[in-house]
C-alpha cells in the first residue's frame, strides 16, 4: 500500500443529488441521492476499481470527481502542479474550483467514456478529434499539433494513415483506442475509465485492458476504473471499492477483497463470478427484492432490506465506513462477526 504522502486524490463526504420536479411550477419535491456521502482516496500510480450494480452511482461519482457533474456538497482534494505559482505540487479542492481554474485542471484529469460510438463526433476526422484538447487548451498548433496527434495514435496502436478518416470507418475497439488517445492528449496524471471496455467484445476487452496497463506504466497514470465485470476489475485494479445505492460499502486491496470480503453485498457479488474450475460448485447468493429507490433510501443501513444477516439494529443506525485492519474498510455493523467466503484469487 502506498503511503499517505503519495495520495493524489481524496474525496470527503461527497454528495451529488438531482432534484425531482413536479407540477406546473416545477417545484422540487424530492432528491435523487445518486452519490450520498462518499469517502475515498486514490494514490498516485494506482488503479482503483469501482464496482456495483447498475444504477448504484458509479458513473455519477466518476463524473463528479472530475467536475463533469457539479457535486451538491463535499470536497475533492486533488494534488496538482498546474495551478501552482512556484512549480511545486498544490492541493486543490475541485468541488470549489471556479471555471478558469477548472479549465487548467482539465489538463491533469481526463475521462474515457463507456460508448466509443457516441463519445466521438461523427463529423470530425480522427486528427481533429485527438487534436481538439490541444487546440482548446492552446498547447500546440500547426505542425506541432499534428506531430503530437501522430505520436498519440502510435501510443494506442494506430498510425498516421488513420488521421483523415471518420469514426464510422473504425471498429468498436479502434474507436475506444481513439478515445484513449484523446484522453492522453494533454498528458494528464489522472484518468476516469468509465466502463471503458463494457461495450466491446471479450477478445477486444483484453487488448484494451492490456493497453491501459501499458500506458499506465509508460506515462505514470492513475486510474479510477469503473466497471461491473468483477473479473476485469480483479485483473487491472490495485484496490477495489464496492458501491451500493450511492455509498461505498467496502474498500480494500484487490486480493484482500476477493479472498476475504467482509460486507454481505460484496459476498453476494462475488458469488455471481464464474470460477474457471469445472469441479468447483459456486454457491450463488440470490439477493431478495429489488434495489431501493435513491429518492427514498431505507433507514439505517441501505442494504438491510436485502441482507440475509440483517438484525433489528441495521434498520435503525447507519453503519460507518471503518477500518477493520490491513486498510480494509467496511460499512457494516457486524462485519467482524460474519465469516464470508469470497472468490479465491487465481
Amino acid at each position: 500500500m502506498t503511503s499517505n504522502d503519495n495520495i493524489l486524490l481524496k474525496v470527503k463526504d461527497l454528495r451529488t443529488y438531482f432534484p425531482v420536479r413536479k407540477g406546473f411550477l416545477q417545484k422540487v419535491v424530492a432528491q435523487v441521492k445518486a452519490v450520498d456521502g462518499v469517502n475515498l482516496f486514490i494514490s498516485g500510480g494506482e488503479t482503483l476499481g469501482l464496482v456495483g450494480e447498475s444504477g448504484c452511482g458509479k458513473t455519477t461519482l466518476g463524473r463528479s470527481i472530475i467536475r463533469l457533474q457539479k457535486p451538491t456538497s463535499g470536497s475533492i482534494h486533488f494534488r496538482s502542479k498546474r495551478l501552482s505559482q512556484n512549480g511545486e505540487e498544490e492541493v486543490i479542492d475541485i468541488a470549489a474550483t471556479g471555471p478558469a481554474q477548472l479549465k487548467m485542471l482539465r489538463r491533469d484529469m481526463q475521462i474515457i467514456f463507456q460508448d466509443p460510438y457516441s463519445s466521438l463526433d461523427s463529423r470530425m476526422t480522427i486528427s481533429e478529434i485527438v487534436g481538439e484538447p490541444l487546440k482548446v487548451q492552446k498547447v500546440a498548433k500547426g505542425a506541432d499539433r499534428q506531430a503530437r496527434v501522430v505520436d498519440l495514435l502510435k501510443a494506442v496502436g494506430l498510425d498516421s494513415g488513420h488521421l483523415k478518416r471518420y469514426p464510422h470507418e473504425f471498429s468498436g475497439g479502434q474507436r475506444q483506442r481513439i478515445g484513449i488517445a484523446r484522453a492522453l492528449a494533454l498528458n494528464p496524471g489522472f484518468i476516469v475509465a468509465d466502463e471503458a471496455v463494457s461495450a466491446l467484445d471479450v477478445s477486444i476487452q483484453a487488448q484494451v485492458i492490456n493497453l491501459l496497463q501499458d500506458l499506465q506504466e509508460q506515462f505514470g497514470l492513475t486510474y479510477l476504473f469503473i466497471a461491473h465485470d468483477l473479473s476485469v476489475v480483479k485483473h487491472i485494479s490495485s484496490r477495489v471499492a464496492v458501491m451500493y445505492l450511492g455509498k461505498i460499502v467496502e474498500l480494500a486491496e484487490t486480493s484482500e477483497l476477493f479472498n476475504q470480503p467482509k460486507h454481505p453485498y460484496t459476498e453476494a457479488l462475488m458469488s455471481a463470478v464464474p470460477v474457471p474450475n469445472p469441479e468447483f460448485v459456486q454457491q450463488r447468493i440470490a439477493l431478495k427484492g429489488d434495489v431501493p429507490s435513491p429518492v427514498s433510501p431505507p433507514s439505517g443501513c441501505y442494504f438491510h432490506p436485502r441482507c440475509r444477516y440483517a438484525k433489528d439494529h441495521c434498520s435503525v443506525a447507519e453503519p460507518e465506513l471503518r477500518d477493520l485492519g490491513n486498510k480494509h474498510f467496511v460499512s457494516c455493523h457486524f462485519a467482524q462477526e460474519l465469516s464470508l467466503q469470497g472468490v479465491k484469487a487465481s
